[in-house]
């Protein structure tokens, strides 16, 4: 069974995209000096430094909350970890690497620049009002899909076996 590695092979992918896609949109793209930029009349590339957690919640940049939120997600990634070396199924597995991947490329930002960087923003105009979503990255993008795979695992995916 070769879950295990499609599992880490998925996390270590997130990892390097969001990364990636961070160090580029700051360091080559240089965001921060351009502002807002608009890619599409429903998306646009902004930098938004988060010191919350997902959603924004629990903005606090106070280097005690930072490192609180540093040691929830440690043990979150743990935890997933071990749960991913146990899952029976190749998505679940994925899944869980996706989300790994996603927690750890959220907390490399954490360490390095005290906040999650956060660049996408779709939106839309009706009737001359404009609702945005929420800012987010690569990272939160794996997180959400990794839970939606694993509430379709849950779901629809291979039956537990029945206690004898």
């Amino acid at each position: 069974m070769t879950f295990p590695r499609s599992g880490i092979i998925a996390a270590i992918a997130v990892l390097i995209l969001d990364q990636a896609s961070k160090l580029w949109l700051l360091r080559v793209f240089d965001i921060a000096h351009r502002g807002a930029v608009e890619v599409t009349s429903f998306f646009d590339l902004v930098l938004a430094w988060n010191v919350g957690i997902s959603f924004g919640w629990f903005q606090s940049d106070s280097p005690l909350a930072q490192t609180a939120l540093m040691i929830v997600k440690a043990v979150a990634v743990i935890v997933l970890a071990i749960w991913m070396a146990r899952s029976r199924t190749l998505i679940a597995t994925v899944a869980l690497g996706l989300i790994i991947g996603g927690a750890i490329g959220n907390a490399i930002d954490r360490f390095v620049y005290g906040a999650v960087v956060d660049f996408a923003l779709f939106h839309v105009q009706l009737g001359g009002h404009t609702y945005n979503w929420y800012v987010f990255n690569l990272a939160d993008v794996a997180i959400v899909a990794g839970v939606a795979a694993l509430l379709y695992d849950s779901f629809l995916g291979v039956p537990a076996a029945k206690a004898p």
